[in-house]
């Protein structure tokens, strides 16, 4: 049995639970919990009403904490939302608390499965889940930079005129300002993608994708469909003991924190973190980026 437990079933959740519903999914049983049981209540049967043409058998339920007992996956997507005008790192003294509760309600229920989180600012609340869970870093993952590199495949690829799915590029460091691409590790097949695209080119391309949420903030409040079909796509990747490679948050032991690069997930988390060969710009850029989060997580008390 894959019971996946959904903690925060705001805009970012639903659209999570509604991509889970339309896709192929290992996930036999969804349970739900949010502090709005009420609404909730109304999502889980709007939900279940579209069960007969759904692809995969699923259950669907309104839950509390002690569902996270034998759930496989627990998916954090409580806490404050981003505003206009507001960066993800302006989130931490908010989001915080919120996760210090979460987590030893989950931990208190005897759960040993894995964490999967995507509230802001996301590497901070990915390291405070390790922290308070204290369970094994493999078990405690981030979305991380997933969704900076769907953009990048989708803005690459409407580009070039080429499938997104065959585009082999990344987004890598904090999932925020100073995240970055690896343009030397870029690729069309085994061609690098400089030989497709000029620097102002690649340039324009990583501004839009590093400002990609702020955009769709500015237009509709919030972004959420993008990081449903992520959350979902890292879902499957465990559940199906894949062995895929997918850009999330992952905790570097060198410098204790977590910080997104590609990795090997399966069914026990993070099977492995994928090396790459950075050039001299770009090792600075991800010690840059790393040293944000470091800044931002002893800014808190943990």
């Amino acid at each position: 049995m894959n019971k996946v437990v959904l903690i925060g079933c705001g805009n970012v959740g639903m659209s999570y639970a509604y991509a889970l519903l339309n896709q192929q999914t290992h996930v036999n049983e969804l349970v739900l919990i949010d502090l709005d049981e009420n609404r909730i209540t109304g999502e889980v049967m709007d939900l279940n009403h579209c069960l007969a043409f759904a692809p995969s058998k699923l259950s669907i339920k309104v839950g509390n904490y002690s569902d996270c007992k034998d759930a496989s996956i627990v998916v954090i997507a409580a806490g404050a939302n981003q505003n206009v005008g507001e960066t993800r790192m302006d989130l931490i003294t908010k989001n915080s608390s919120i996760f210090k509760n979460i987590v030893e309600n989950v931990m208190n229920s005897g759960f040993d499965g894995i964490f999967l989180v995507a509230t802001n600012p996301l590497d901070i609340m990915t390291y405070i889940t390790w922290k308070y869970s204290k369970l094994d870093t493999s078990r405690v993952i981030g979305s991380g930079t997933s969704l900076d590199t769907a953009r990048l495949r989708y803005l690459l690829s409407d580009k070039l005129g080429i499938s997104a799915k065959d585009i082999h590029a990344y987004v890598i460091g904090e999932h925020g300002d100073s995240e970055f691409i690896p343009w030397c590790n870029a690729n069309i097949g085994l061609q690098n993608i400089k030989d497709y695209i000029n620097e102002t080119d690649m340039n324009d391309i990583y501004v839009d994708v590093r400002d990609a949420a702020y955009e769709i903030i500015n237009r509709k409040g919030s972004t959420c469909y993008g990081i449903g079909m992520c959350l979902v796509r890292i879902t499957n990747a465990i559940l199906g003991d894949e062995n895929a490679v997918i850009t999330v948050s992952n905790y570097d032991s060198n410098n204790d924190v977590y910080v997104s690069t590609p990795v090997i997930l399966n069914r026990q988390g993070i099977k492995k973190r994928i090396y790459m060969r950075l050039s001299e710009e770009e090792e600075n850029k991800l010690q840059s980026s790393i040293d944000t989060i470091k800044s931002a997580i002893k800014s808190i008390e943990l």
